[in-house]
């Protein structure tokens, strides 16, 4: 099993165009987000302008979690309004226009991934998932087979686990958990 954490603050930005992003993790460590090449790749983004275009990524599935706002944007001509925190599902090839400013959690996972979810945790868990990512939505202390790690505000902790160990966790305050299987 391999466990880790990434640190918001040694993440640096880079520009899209509605804003800035920061990426924590690209998987495999050898894919190129230009490319598009990637089985999945977590970041957090801020939407600094209003209206703002969504990038568009063919073939992949998106999560996205507003960390300071709600979320009101239009899909595929459809509105749409989600509060702080709640998680937003799309196709990642959808037309997405954003209504409002503020900070997010984005997870763009390939359609390749058989399986993968994303969820609100805030207390005990046991899975058995190739992947498992933690994502602190306050201070936190997540505790993995009793082990504690300690994480700041939009930390990640990210584990593989490819023997699909089960593992359990326990969660000091609500965070975003998210398992995949390839």
């Amino acid at each position: 099993m391999n466990i880790q954490l990434f640190s918001k603050k040694n993440t640096k930005p880079s520009i899209w165009s509605g804003g800035l992003t920061y990426e924590y993790m690209i998987y495999p460590k050898t894919a190129i987000y230009a490319h598009r090449d990637f089985a999945f790749r977590i970041s957090s983004a801020t939407i600094e302008e209003v209206p703002s275009e969504f990038t568009k990524f063919k073939g992949y599935h998106r999560y996205l979690v507003m960390l300071d706002n709600i979320l009101e944007v239009e899909v595929n001509k459809e509105k749409k309004e989600y509060g702080k925190y709640e998680i937003m599902e799309f196709n990642s090839n959808d037309e997405v226009t954003s209504f409002t400013k503020g900070s997010d959690f984005n997870w763009m996972v390939s359609e390749k991934i058989s399986y993968h979810k994303l969820e609100i945790a805030n207390n005990n868990q046991n899975y058995n998932a190739e992947v498992a990512i933690v994502f602190s939505l306050d201070t936190t202390v997540i505790t993995i087979n009793e082990k504690p790690y300690h994480l700041e505000p939009y930390d990640l902790l990210v584990i593989e686990n490819q023997k699909k160990e089960n593992i359990s966790f326990h969660f000091s305050n609500e965070c975003l958990f998210g398992m995949l299987d390839f």
